[in-house]
Formats: C-alpha cells, sequence, structure tokens
C-alpha cells in the first residue's frame, strides 16, 4: 500500500531556544529564508506524502498561519508588482493538504502520534520531526519509503553517530540485510555508550505501519511519565519485522543551538546568490580570530 500521509508532531514548547520561542514556535525559526517546518514539509511533498497532520498545542497558530492563504498579503505582493515573491506565497500554501489535531497536554511523542490516529485509519503512514532538518539527494523519507516498499514493514531512519554522544539518542541493536538495511532486534533510549548495543541512533523520520496505534493505545506511561514511540516501536518488532535505514545525506539538529548555527552556515553556502560573498566573510572572519 503506497503511504500518502504523514504526523508532523509539533506541540512541543522548545524551551532550548528561549526566549526566541516565548511566542513563537521552535517550527517557525527561519533557516536563512524559509521556516524550519517548512524545509521537513517539503521534504515530504519530495517522498510523494499528499496529506500532512500537524499535532499541535498552544501557541502554534503561527504554523497554521504559514501554510495557509493571507489574502492581505498576497493583494499587497500584486500591487507592488512582486511576482516572483507572490508565487512564492501561494507555492506554499498550495503544497500539500494539510490538517490539524492539538495534543492537549504534553505526554510524549508515543500519543502525539496516536492523536493522528483517525486521520491516518488502517493504513501505513509517515512521521517526521521538525528538528532534524536533512540535506539529501533523494529525500531521507524517500529512502525509507522504498524500504518500506521492498520489505513491507516499519522502517526508522538511521545515523552512526559518535559514541560519546549516543546518549541523546534512541539506539538500535540490529542485523545487516544489505549496505544501507538493518532488521531491527532491539531498542534503547538514550543509553550510556557502556550500554549501547551500536553506534546507530533513531533519527527523526519513521514509516510505520497502523499496528502502532493499538500499542500506543495500551501502553503506559514510560521514562518522564510518557507515553514513549521508541517504546512502542520495540514491541511492534516483537510482532512484525521493524528495518532501519541508513540514509544517505547531512542530517542537521536544528533542536540543539549548535546544530541550528552549522545548519544556517551550510545552506547559505549552497545559495548562490550570496554564496560567494558570504563564503569571504567566513574566511575574512576565521583569519581574524586566529
Amino acid at each position: 500500500m503506497k503511504v500518502t500521509k504523514a504526523i508532523f508532531p509539533v506541540a512541543g514548547m522548545g524551551t532550548r531556544f528561549l526566549p526566541a520561542t516565548k511566542s513563537s514556535p521552535k517550527e517557525m525559526l527561519p533557516l536563512i529564508d524559509k521556516p524550519l517546518v517548512q524545509y521537513v514539509v517539503e521534504e515530504a511533498v519530495a517522498a510523494g506524502i499528499e496529506q500532512i497532520l500537524f499535532v499541535t498545542g498552544r501557541g502554534k497558530r503561527a504554523i497554521e498561519d504559514h501554510f495557509d492563504i493571507s489574502t492581505e498579503l498576497e493583494m499587497h505582493l500584486e500591487e507592488k508588482g512582486k511576482k516572483k515573491t507572490l508565487q512564492k506565497m501561494r507555492e506554499i500554501a498550495d503544497l500539500v493538504d494539510i490538517f490539524y489535531v492539538r495534543q492537549k497536554k504534553a505526554m510524549g511523542l508515543g500519543h502525539a502520534i496516536l492523536c493522528g490516529k483517525d486521520f491516518v485509519g488502517n493504513e501505513p503512514f509517515a512521521v517526521l520531526l521538525g528538528d532534524d532538518i536533512i540535506d539529501s539527494q533523494r529525500p531521507c523519507l524517500k529512502q525509507l519509503l522504498d524500504v518500506f516498499d521492498d520489505r513491507k514493514g516499519s522502517v526508522l531512519a538511521l545515523e552512526k553517530v559518535p559514541m560519546e554522544n549516543i546518549s541523546s539518542y534512541g539506539c538500535v541493536r540490529a542485523s545487516q540485510l544489505s549496505e544501507r538495511v538493518f532488521q531491527v532486534t532491539d531498542m534503547v533510549e538514550k543509553p550510556s555508550p557502556e550500554e549501547a548495543p551500536s553506534d546507530m541512533a533513531i533519527i527523526g523520520r519513521y514509516v510505520l505501519t497502523p499496528r502502532i496505534f493499538d500499542i500506543l493505545g495500551q501502553q503506559e506511561a514510560g521514562k518522564g511519565g510518557e507515553i514513549q514511540l521508541t517504546d512502542a516501536i520495540l514491541k511492534l518488532s516483537k510482532e512484525e519485522s521493524v528495518y532501519g535505514c541508513l540514509f544517505e545525506g547531512l542530517r542537521h539538529d536544528c533542536g540543539d543551538k549548535l546544530g541550528f548555527l552549522k545548519a544556517t552556515v551550510d545552506m547559505a553556502l549552497k545559495r548562490d546568490e550570496f554564496k560567494a560573498e558570504f563564503e569571504k566573510y567566513l574566511r575574512q572572519r576565521l583569519s581574524f580570530t586566529s
């Protein structure tokens, strides 16, 4: 069955970016001239997703406004003759069919996914986290969907990380099936380097079968009093095959301040309109500080 629906959990408070996120959603922080969430939505659309559900919370209205039609802005741009900018604004509103539901209480990522049960129905679906901006020739989600089409089972995005950083991630034990595809046999949430079964971390892209909803619905709160998605996927792996895809591409952890800064530099250096001038500036700054 073709995967056409995706859930975007965006109800988090973004406390690591306070005070910038006091009145504006973390997902709307601008990376050059687009909010973080738009990069991830564009990835989903490029992978073939046709409908998106945002699982939101209080203070997230700006996300809805961003992907809506802004009549006043469009009229202003048209009057000023800014046709290219006007076209870009219209393209944002026409990207994909978007729906919204509120997660009224912060009970973890697993609970946020469970909020999308009625939207998804009895279909496989994707989950994308807005913290991870993945720069790749072939969309990261499309790489997972190709594995899903081939293996007919849930797929997790995997990335090898330094062992000293593994405690920041969910980590998998897996058997290798091909160069970049693994069968997951165990998962550990934020293990110490000594406890970690591998250096492969779970990154914020998933393709899941609808069986996950039954598991989440019966699951008790785990670490931090939250319903953990990792715990549910581990249970799922005991009933049906779960795979991992070591994706190709460069991931930027934009939930972290340093990661956000790195993403800004890397993405700016890919923009033709100011690449040369920006690179020159960076070289001057590095020369000055050294």
